[in-house]
């Protein structure tokens, strides 16, 4: 059976073949296509650096059905996010690709490498402005708004 996701991608760092941050996430929703079919995708945003990340950000979001589980398209990510030459490093620092499950159609998840919906997405307006574009009626399932409401908050 499967299920929805909405993904959410981001790149601050050139990478050797693919150029860009934007041109990093470009790539990035193109590889997504191997994990499932990718039913919509949002323009790429530009947006400021945060925490300990010195340049700016290039971030999109798209919804992809797929048949993977949760923690399977968890590690796909993971495994996508190395191949683009992510490495382990600071928190909130520098990085070729940044993948996150956003939401689920299949609601909440819980276990001990991924929750679902992702616990900060709410307050990060990289995140809901490319999703508004494209899943603006996805509700939270804990607090029963619609991404297009969490939006409006920020």
């Amino acid at each position: 059976m499967s299920s929805r996701y909405l993904i959410a991608l981001g790149s601050n760092r050139r990478h050797h073949a693919y150029g860009r941050p934007r041109d990093v996430v470009r790539a990035a929703m193109e590889e997504l296509s191997a994990l499932g079919t990718v039913l919509k995708r949002s323009e790429i945003f530009r947006t400021p650096p945060m925490g300990a990340a010195q340049r700016r950000f290039a971030n999109a979001a798209a919804v992809l059905e797929s048949e993977y589980d949760p923690m399977a398209l968890l590690a796909a990510a993971k495994r996508m996010e190395r191949e683009f030459g992510r490495r382990r490093g600071r928190r909130w620092g520098d990085r070729v690709l940044d993948v996150d499950i956003v939401l689920w159609s299949g609601g909440v998840w819980s276990g001990s490498a991924l929750e679902i919906p992702h616990q900060d997405y709410r307050h990060r307006d990289f995140v809901l402005i490319p999703a508004n574009r494209i899943a603006a009626d996805w509700r939270d399932p804990i607090g029963g708004l619609s991404i297009r409401q969490l939006a409006a908050r920020i």
